[in-house]
Parts: structure tokens; sequence; C-alpha cells
């Protein structure tokens, strides 16, 4: 379909009525309609497996679905049996049920590295847990965190440091501290700055490169040297890296990690876990100051641990993660020789580990573009494609990535006539899409 006659009329109607109710128009910043082409942000009315209906009738395939929870595909039949099977049950008690010691011995087998865990509803609840703790353990007031990477929490110790500080108080701001991944001497120039002071390295272990050779080893060592908690944050990593996340495959074991995201498959469910000394400061058996580790109504309600359990004995069962390994290079090869071949290489670049794929628009000077990532979306969402990442689920099948590639050689086409005129613009049909840490709306 050519993208001037591709509309979403119903969708365009109800993006204003979700303004007019919800402040952004979406209850996650990335799912805003920012993120995508002026007048093309569909509304979503159902999904199965790695398809996406939205309230106009257009089917799409779909990649990072969920903001990367959905690794199994929409609505999973194992999945779906399990929380169905625990609704009969009932869903929140005044006592812990006896779902939750399930799904703790199943967690913990899972991630043999961690010693103890505590379930949650939200990522940013779980980091922002470890970052208390290590504040209390070591009597520490700073956060170091990883500057390349994009995401921790919604609290303010993370916030602080983005464009959308607003409503943050500087002496927050103040105790956050940055470092760049893969550089080991200068995060160890950080830790003599504020000798004492630092609580934590926080960090994704892996996300769109790989860890250089010894370095998560080289910061389990700067940690142990200088006496902080090294915490890894496992949202991504945790499933789509191994069962066991990025620990269980690089061998290196934290103090602290975190998952979420893949974990429920879809439903709410994220995970603090880690060393027993260190995760029993939040609970009851020991004498010293009580941490208020996290403590949360809904955090295990017996049928988002049900869908955790399910995913995880679907990832054991059915070698997923492998699977989506051998999906996301198949993408990737596909997708690389689309650009090559419309002489686009250089400028939609294809990054991150197969089953985390990411991609960049770059512009005539090879700088990223918003205006050339709006062009590309464009054509993507034209052709039945709905992907603000190339990540992918188990769900899709061989036709899929074939259509997929399809399209993006078309997508490409344009693209090479907007490289040629050295302007994309005449192509865009609005306003550019917009990134998601910005100061101004």
């Amino acid at each position: 379909m050519d993208t001037e006659e591709f509309r979403l009329p119903r969708s365009r109607t109800t993006n204003e009525r979700l303004h007019a109710l919800i402040p952004g128009g979406a209850h996650t910043y990335a799912k805003g309609d920012d993120q995508y082409p002026e007048n093309l942000a569909p509304v979503i009315s159902h999904g199965h497996g790695a398809h996406v209906w939205d309230i106009d009738g257009n089917r799409y395939i779909e990649y990072g679905s969920g903001l990367r929870s959905v690794s199994l595909g929409h609505a999973h039949p194992r999945v779906i049996e399990a929380v169905r099977r625990q609704l009969d049950r009932g869903s929140n008690f005044v006592r812990p049920s006896i779902v939750e010691v399930a799904a703790a011995e199943r967690f913990l087998a899972t991630v043999p590295t961690a010693e103890m865990v505590k379930f949650a509803k939200n990522g940013s609840d779980a980091t922002t847990a470890a970052v208390r703790l290590a504040r209390a353990a070591t009597g520490r007031p700073r956060v170091a965190l990883c500057a390349d990477h994009p995401f921790f929490s919604t609290d303010d110790w993370f916030i602080a440091t983005t464009p959308m500080s607003a409503g943050i108080p500087a002496a927050t701001t103040d105790l956050t501290v940055a470092f760049p991944y893969g550089d080991l001497a200068a995060t160890e120039e950080l830790l003599t700055r504020y000798q004492d002071e630092v609580a934590c390295l926080i960090l994704e272990p892996a996300t769109h490169t790989e860890p250089p050779p010894g370095y998560l080893a080289g910061l389990r060592e700067l940690a142990d040297r200088h006496g902080c908690v090294l915490i890894f944050d496992e949202m991504i990593t945790g499933f789509r890296w191994s069962e066991a996340g990025a620990q269980g495959l690089y061998g290196v074991v934290p103090d602290l990690s975190t998952f979420g995201k893949a974990l429920g498959n879809g439903f709410a469910v994220s995970a603090l876990a880690g060393r027993r000394d260190l995760m029993e400061r939040g609970g009851l058996r020991h004498s010293r100051d009580r941490v208020f580790l996290l403590s949360t109504t809904h955090g295990a309600e017996t049928h988002s641990l049900a869908a955790a359990m399910a995913v995880q004995t679907t990832y054991a069962e059915e070698g997923v993660t492998a699977q989506l390994h051998a999906l996301g290079e198949r993408l990737a090869d596909g997708v690389r020789a689309a650009a090559g071949g419309m002489g686009v290489g250089e400028h939609l670049v294809v990054r991150g580990r197969a089953s985390n794929l990411v991609f960049a628009t770059l512009d005539e000077n090879r700088q990223p573009s918003q205006e050339y990532r709006t062009l590309f979306l464009r054509r993507l969402l034209a052709g039945g494609v709905l992907a603000p990442s190339f990540v992918v689920s188990s769900a899709l099948d061989d036709a899929d990535i074939d259509h997929t590639v399809e399209v993006v050689a078309q997508a490409c086409a344009v693209y090479r006539k907007a490289l040629d005129a050295g302007d994309p613009t005449p192509w865009l049909a609005g306003r550019p899409v917009k990134p998601v840490f910005r100061r101004l709306a």
C-alpha cells in the first residue's frame, strides 16, 4: 500500500480521546503517538501470536511487543491456561498464597546465582528497591549508573539524570553519578573521586553491544575492592540472553539483579533477586535496622506469578532463547541485505544481540536522524509492519520475517531517494517522530 493512501481515521480520533483523558495519551511514554509518524499511530484492538490488529482493521507483524515484554507472542496458550487456572481460585489474599512459594522456588532454580527473590509489578519498583538496599547496606549516599543505558526507573534517582527532570530537587540530582559502559578505568576513577560515597554500580550487563572481554568480571572486582554493591538490571537481558539472564550467559554474579518484561509475557510481574545477606535486610530474621525493601499490594497476585512460572517452563522445555536468536539472525541478515541492495546499508543500521535487535536511521552525514526514522516507519506501517525496534518474539515464523524484509526493501528504496535529494522532508507528511526524553513537549 502506498503511504499516501494509508490512513488511520479511527485511530486518529481515538488518539485525540486518549490525550483528552490520559496525560501523554498513553500510560508509557515509549508508547506515545509522538513516537510514530503524524496521524499514523495505530490504536490496538487485539493481538494473537506475532500479529496485532488496530481499530481501523489493519493487521501488522509486531516487533518489540509490549516494550519487549511479550517474547512468546500474544495470548500464548500455556501462559493463558496457567493464568485462567488461578483466576478461579482468587488473585489476592490477606496472607501469602502457596503460589508465592512455588513461584519463588521456580525463579531461584531458573536464576541460580540468586539466593532470595521478591516479586513486584514493574521494573522501576525493583530497581529502586535494589538502590535503597545498597544504600542501607553500605551506609553510602551516591548511586553510580551506566550513562549509556537509556532507562532504569521512573523514580527520582534516575529521572533526575534525564532532560525530563522537572520536579526533582537538585539535592537528589547530585546524588546520582554516571560511568561509561565498557570503560573500567573511567569507572575506577569515578569510584576513587567519590571514595567511600558510592553505594552501588547499576547497569544493564549487556544491551546493543556485547560486553568487552573481561569487562563484567572487572566491574565485579571494582565493586568488591571499593565496597559497593553490583546491581545488574536484567529487565531486557533476562530470558532473551539466557533463561538466567546475562549473568547466566557471561558467568559473572552480581550482588543484586532485577528482572521483568519477558518474565510475565505481558502480565505484570517483576523481581528483585540477590544475595541472602543483602536481601534479608528487607526481612525479619536479622537484628540490624530494617529496610523497607518492597511492599506492594498487588506484587504477588496469583495469576501473574502463575504466568511467570508458565513462561519459565516454556522457555526451558521449548528452547525459546535459541528460537529468539535464530529468528533475530534471520531478520538481521535479511534487513542488512535489503538495505545494502538499495544502497542504504550504511544508513539503516541493525544493531544488538539477535534476540534484541534495534535499528538506527542515519542521515547523509551518517548521523542519527529522527526525520529518516519517520520516513522509514511510515513505509513499514503502510506495509503492515509495526516495528519501533526489530525485537523478535518466538511467535514469528519464516513468512513473517520474509514479509518484513520485503517491506524493509520497499522502505529502503524511498530512503535512497531521500538521501539522493539530500532532504527527507517531502516523504514525512508531517512532523518527525520525537525522542522520549526531551525537556519540552
